[in-house]
């Protein structure tokens, strides 16, 4: 599995059962997981080590109390994910995998919207292009929350960036059936491979 890592978007709980909840959200929790046993197992040793072959990466939603994209200010989301509450953070069973340098924090400005991970930065300052970069990568599997929004964004920044990008569909969620399937297909002819 060497120069492959895992990113996980957005698997936060007001996406998984706060006030965004998603479709298939606990499905796409429990596929991650079975998809991570997959990856790492048989490598027996610490944590770290398994980390060592095998990165994942999360991205998390890490919002002010006012932001810009809460209804309130004007935005089209009800409050989500604001930092410091059980809404913005990672779900309890992905936690023992989730680093400090390893989690990427996106909209943490009043007045900036991000839905791509590729905007978010760790405690260090670095962004997830540079650590894939560091590591070495060459495929990204991406799961997490919501397919037509923080999911396809990613997705589509790491294309750009020039991974080979690999979305795990029964590792997502989404906001509404029909959009998922849609966001789905022009991925797919995009040229992220859909698995």
């Amino acid at each position: 599995m060497r120069n492959n890592a895992l990113v996980v978007v957005d698997m936060l709980y007001d996406f998984i059962d706060g006030s965004l909840a998603c479709q298939n959200a606990d499905k796409a929790v429990s596929a991650t997981l079975k998809f991570i046993d997959t990856q790492t197992s048989g490598q027996g040793g610490e944590e770290h080590e398994i980390l060592d072959t095998f990165p994942i990466l999360f991205i998390r939603d890490h919002h002010p109390a006012d932001h810009s994209s809460f209804k309130e200010n004007g935005g089209v989301w009800p409050p989500h994910c604001v930092a410091g509450t059980r809404g913005g953070e990672i779900h309890e069973e992905l936690k023992p995998y989730a680093s400090e340098e390893l989690t990427f924090d996106k909209g943490c400005e009043r007045s900036l919207e991000q839905y791509s991970g590729f905007e978010g930065i760790n405690n260090a300052g670095q962004s997830l292009g540079e650590i894939l970069e560091l590591l070495d990568t060459t495929d990204v599997y991406v799961c997490g929350i919501a397919t037509e929004y923080c999911v396809r964004n990613t997705c589509e920044d790491l294309l750009k960036a020039g991974f080979k990008v690999h979305l795990l569909k029964d590792c997502i969620a989404y906001v509404d059936l029909e959009g998922h399937i849609k966001a789905l297909a022009e991925m797919a002819q995009e040229g992220i491979s859909i698995e």
